[in-house]
């Protein structure tokens, strides 16, 4: 069995009403400025938890404007936010955009490095200031990653900063904090936690020690996402999505994701459409191609979305593929890249675009050309 490196925060809070758990573990640290980086729907639901922190003498400065897919340009304005005020501490409350920029932001604030110097994996020199995260969609996992977004405007192309200390050192998964988000942005966020689960389990680097939580956390989304969809008020749903989400973002660290994400890039970086819903249009396609380079593990993702086994690996491997196919829709995600007012000329670009992001696709249980590239995103037209 192959070494493999399991790196997760010191601190894992799980269950509805947790945040409370949050302000009793700050209290305790001795820390008084806190940066949070919100969104704007957020707000009401933390009120509670910003007062009863200044009640107890927290300085705190809420930022609320990111957007959703934010650029090195962003960031580098938010970095100057949070140094202006002088925090010692960073809380991340929100989507995985928001989460990731709060772990740059705490990465960075003190460094004399520049984000733009440290894309890709292990560029960062040192740990940054004390952060929590606490996710408000199931769907990045970027509360227990060490993976971090960011939309490089230079060449119109998301890239990565991977590093052990992008950690949150405590991640605070409330289910109440998601119980308030849209039916779209549920079945995007839901679809893009699916897609980390699966391209986890059957990528080059999988591993017994991440296959656990791979495995699980695709029996826990493909059997709530639907229900979560339809009824944004469903607790046992909602609990079961933020759980697997958060499973999802325990083997980003470790195994990492592969083709979905790369060809995803491209659509956020030209396009501007969120993570999410990227992930979601592209995985039904990219597991038709990958499916006969791992018809086992393809069989045992189909077993684990709840669907009967066939006579062999190969036809159960093909029921998965189909189920993930009529999931897609049924929870409203675009069938066409057209539907998302992307034109067919772009796939030439958008296939170069996405032969760059190699530090994904050597982890893809097929090799993947540039043709291969043009073919999938062809089929989506």
């Amino acid at each position: 069995m192959k070494p493999i490196t399991l790196l997760q925060p010191q601190k894992i809070v799980f269950g509805t009403g947790c945040i409370k758990t949050f302000v009793e573990d700050y209290l305790k640290l001795g820390h008084r400025r806190l940066f949070v980086l919100t969104a704007p729907p957020i707000i009401p639901l933390i009120e509670p938890t910003l007062a009863e922190l200044k009640e107890h003498g927290v300085e705190t400065e809420v930022f609320s404007n990111i957007v959703a897919e934010p650029s090195l340009n962003d960031f580098n304005n938010i970095l100057e936010a949070a140094r202006s005020f002088k925090a010692d501490s960073v809380a991340g409350i929100g989507g995985g955009s928001v989460l990731d920029v709060a772990k740059l932001v705490a990465a960075f604030i003190d460094s004399d490095q520049k984000a733009e110097d440290c894309f890709g994996i292990g560029f960062i020199r040192k740990k940054g200031l004390w952060l929590a995260c606490m996710p408000t969609t199931a769907g990045t996992g970027s509360e227990v990653s060490p993976n971090a977004i960011l939309l490089d405007e230079r060449d119109k192309l998301k890239k990565g900063i991977v590093s052990p200390y992008l950690l949150a050192d405590a991640a605070y998964v409330d289910p109440a904090l998601t119980m308030t988000v849209p039916a779209k942005v549920t079945a995007d966020t839901g679809m893009d936690a699916l897609t980390h689960c699966i391209e986890a389990y059957t990528n080059k680097f999988a591993h017994p020690a991440a296959d656990i939580y791979a495995l699980q956390g695709i029996r826990l989304i493909a059997a709530n996402l639907l229900r979560a969809v339809k009824d944004g008020s469903d607790i046992e749903a909602r609990e079961a999505l933020a759980l697997g989400s958060l499973y999802g973002g325990l083997v980003l660290g470790p195994v990492n994701t592969a083709a979905v994400h790369a060809l995803s890039y491209p659509l956020g970086g030209e396009f501007h459409i969120p993570h999410g819903l990227s992930n979601a249009i592209l995985l039904p396609s990219v597991m038709k191609f990958n499916r006969p380079a791992n018809l086992r593990k393809y069989a045992e993702v189909a077993l684990a979305c709840g669907v009967p086994a066939g006579k062999d690996d190969d036809e159960t491997a093909q029921k998965g593929v189909d189920f993930i196919c009529e999931l897609s829709k049924a929870v409203g995600i675009p069938q066409k890249l057209s539907e998302l007012n992307i034109p067919q000329s772009a796939v030439d670009g958008m296939a170069k675009a996405a032969m760059e992001v190699q530090r994904l696709l050597k982890n893809n249980p097929r090799e993947v050309t540039e043709q291969d590239t043009r073919d999938i995103y062809n089929s989506l037209y």
